[in-house]
C-alpha cells in the first residue's frame, strides 16, 4: 500500500470499524475489549500505518510520552542500575502506544523544577520517579496534580495514596544478617550512603532487626555513611574501616556499587575475600558478576521491575482514577564467592 493510504481511516476501513474505534484501540483505552485492540494493532502493522502523533495528541489532549527525569550529576553510560532500569521501560512501553522521553536535570535545577515543567507544559502523560526519598516532594507534587505517575520505592509512610514497585532490601538485610552470622561472623559493618533514600533505611533497618532478633551479645554492628557520587571520599572511608585491627569480618554494601568498592579496597590492603574478609551487596547488577571474586547479593530485578512499572504507569494513564497499584517484590538471594566463613 503507498504511504498516502495509511491513515486511520484507511485502518478502520480495513476492520470495518468506526475511526474512532480504531482510535481507542490504538491508544490502548481501558474501554475497548483487549482482542479488539490485538486485531486493530495487528492489521496497523500489516498495512505499516504509524500514528500522527502530533494529530494523535490535538484529537486525545494526550502526548503519547511517559518522561523520567536523571539529575546530570552522578549519572552517566557506566551508571548499571540506571542502563538497566531504561532498558526494562523502554520493552515495557514498546508495548504500548506511550514513548519513552529521557530529560536530563542540570545543575542548576532541580529534579521536581524539571518534573513541574513537564506537568505544567503538558510535555509528557505520565512519569516515572526513581530513587525514592523518606519525604519526597516529587511524590507530594505529583499527587497534588493528580497526575499519572509509578515510583521506584516507597515514602516513609510506606507509600500510601500513589503507585510504586520496589524489592524487599529489609527482608534481604535480614536474611544476609543470618547467613553471614551462622557462617561464624560476629563483628559486622554497613557501608550505605548519606542521603535520605528509602531503600539505604529500610535495609539498614532489616540488617539492625536481624541482629536484634537473633540477640547475640558477641556480636558488633557498625555503620559508615559516605557519599554516593564521590568515589575518593567513598574509598577513603573504607581504607579507614578495613585498616583497623578491630576491622568487621563481614561488611554489606547498600548497593553492588559500594559493596565493589569495599572489595577493591580490601585488594589493595592486602585481605583476601573472602578468607579474610565477606562482602555482600544488593541489586546485582552486571558488574556484580564480573568482579574478583564475584560479588554475593540480591536481586533487585531491575529489568522486570521496570517493564512491570511501565505497565502500572499506562494503567494509571488511561484511568487516572484508579486506585493506586503498589507492588513489593523478594529479591532473589544470588551466592558467588565473596562470601565464607569467618577468619579463623
Amino acid at each position: 500500500m503507498s504511504r498516502k493510504g495509511k491513515t486511520l481511516k484507511d485502518l478502520a476501513a480495513k476492520l470495518d470499524i468506526s475511526v474512532a474505534t480504531a482510535s481507542r484501540a490504538l491508544s490502548g483505552h481501558a474501554r475497548i475489549a483487549p482482542e479488539t485492540r490485538e486485531r486493530v494493532a495487528a492489521a496497523a502493522r500489516e498495512i505499516g500505518y504509524v500514528p500522527n502523533r502530533a494529530a494523535r495528541a490535538l484529537v486525545s489532549g494526550r502526548s503519547g510520552l511517559a518522561a523520567l527525569a536523571l539529575p546530570v550529576r552522578g549519572y552517566g553510560v557506566g551508571d548499571a542500575f540506571l542502563g538497566e532500569f531504561v532498558s526494562g521501560l523502554t520493552a515495557g512501553l514498546g508495548r504500548t502506544e506511550v514513548d519513552l522521553i529521557l530529560t536530563t536535570v542540570p545543575a542548576s535545577r532541580t529534579e521536581l523544577d524539571v518534573i513541574r515543567s513537564l506537568v505544567v507544559g503538558g510535555r509528557a502523560d505520565g512519569v516515572v520517579i526513581a530513587r525514592v526519598t523518606e519525604a519526597d516532594p516529587r511524590v507530594e507534587f505529583l499527587t497534588a496534580q493528580r497526575f499519572p505517575f509509578v515510583a521506584h520505592g516507597r515514602t516513609s509512610d510506606g507509600g500510601a495514596g500513589f503507585s510504586w514497585l520496589d524489592t524487599d532490601g529489609h527482608l534481604a538485610f535480614a536474611q544476609a544478617f543470618d547467613m553471614l552470622h551462622a557462617l561464624g561472623h560476629r563483628r559486622f559493618a554497613l557501608v550505605t550512603i548519606d542521603e535520605p533514600t528509602t531503600f539505604r533505611a529500610h535495609r539498614e533497618a532489616g540488617l539492625r532487626d536481624g541482629i536484634a532478633v537473633r540477640a547475640d551479645p558477641a556480636v558488633t554492628f557498625e555503620t559508615i555513611a559516605v557519599p554516593r557520587f564521590d568515589r575518593a571520599r567513598r574509598a577513603a572511608a573504607v581504607r579507614g574501616l578495613l585498616g583497623r585491627a578491630d576491622r568487621p569480618t563481614a561488611v554489606l554494601g547498600v548497593f553492588d556499587g559500594i559493596a565493589i568498592g569495599v572489595i577493591e579496597e580490601a585488594a589493595k590492603l592486602g585481605i583476601d575475600v573472602p578468607g579474610g574478609l565477606s562482602v555482600v551487596g544488593f541489586d546485582n547488577t552486571p558488574e556484580a558478576a564480573l568482579a574478583a571474586p564475584g560479588l554475593t547479593t540480591f536481586d533487585s530485578l531491575i529489568h522486570q521491575s521496570a517493564e512491570a512499572m511501565a505497565g502500572m504507569l499506562t494503567r494509571a494513564i488511561a484511568d487516572p482514577d484508579a486506585p493506586p497499584e503498589t507492588r513489593l517484590i523478594r529479591p532473589p538471594f544470588v551466592p558467588r564467592g565473596s562470601h565464607g566463613p569467618a577468619p579463623g
